[in-house]
């Protein structure tokens, strides 16, 4: 790699807090297949790196979703590793290391302006993780990529956990406890055009959760939603 290429890469090094000991490694991450085409007349671009970094970024999600949100399903973890490994997550990740200025492209997508382009960004995260990896280890490239996705993780959370809380309570209590909640109308409160209705759930005949509602589905999310955050301290007494 010429000493130009080295120098101009000092700055993400000094961004992402980390010294790459193989340079190599970081200049082929940011290599896109095109400028390997156009220019270097070779096969030595980002794409390898790219596949193994989207394995470490599922793992490094996995890892941590696992151990903080000790309450969610296997249904909603997945969801939220979907919802922060994707393109145009990572794309905003590769934007805010102002990854595209780094980036060596041919000149057909320099000149389309591959440089912003939503799935050349997200690549070249995924290969940079892909890179670090290589040059160092599992828990290394966590603590350096970790803190940049645990803001996309807690939005992604709450809105994967918001979309249907009765459904990631009954993928739970199937797969932990073979058997399925059961919702109970307690009491309907109001005239029929403004009823407000107050709904339990139960599961293996414990009242785990209670919601009011002005429709019988919207106070059956509310009572599941408390079940979901309640149900690990229950199930130890039963």
């Amino acid at each position: 790699m010429h000493e130009d290429r080295i120098n101009a890469l000092v700055p993400l090094q000094e961004c992402l807090r980390y010294q790459f000991k193989n340079i190599e490694l970081l200049g082929k991450a940011l290599t896109h297949k095109s400028y390997s085409n156009e220019v270097l007349h070779s096969e030595k671009n980002n794409e390898r790196l790219e596949f193994l970094g989207d394995s470490v970024l599922d793992l490094i999600v996995s890892d941590y979703i696992f151990f903080r949100f000790k309450d969610l399903p296997e249904g909603a973890l997945s969801k939220i590793r979907a919802a922060v490994v994707n393109e145009k997550s990572l794309a905003g990740l590769a934007k805010n290391l102002k990854l595209g200025g780094y980036l060596s492209l041919g000149k057909g997508e320099y000149s389309s302006g591959g440089k912003q382009k939503a799935s050349i960004l997200a690549n070249a995260y995924e290969a940079l993780v892909g890179a670090l990896f290589c040059d160092s280890d599992f828990r290394t490239t966590a603590d350096i990529f970790l803190p940049q996705l645990i803001k996309e993780i807690d939005n992604c959370k709450d809105a994967s956990i918001s979309t249907d809380f009765k459904s990631h309570l009954q993928e739970y209590t199937q797969n932990k406890f073979s058997c399925v909640p059961l919702y109970k109308v307690v009491e309907e409160v109001g005239p029929s055009h403004d009823k407000q209705f107050n709904i339990k759930v139960i599961i293996r005949s414990q009242t785990l959760g209670s919601g009011k509602g002005r429709s019988k589905k919207e106070a059956e999310q509310i009572a599941a939603k408390h079940a979901l955050s309640s149900f690990l301290n229950v199930f130890k007494k039963i």
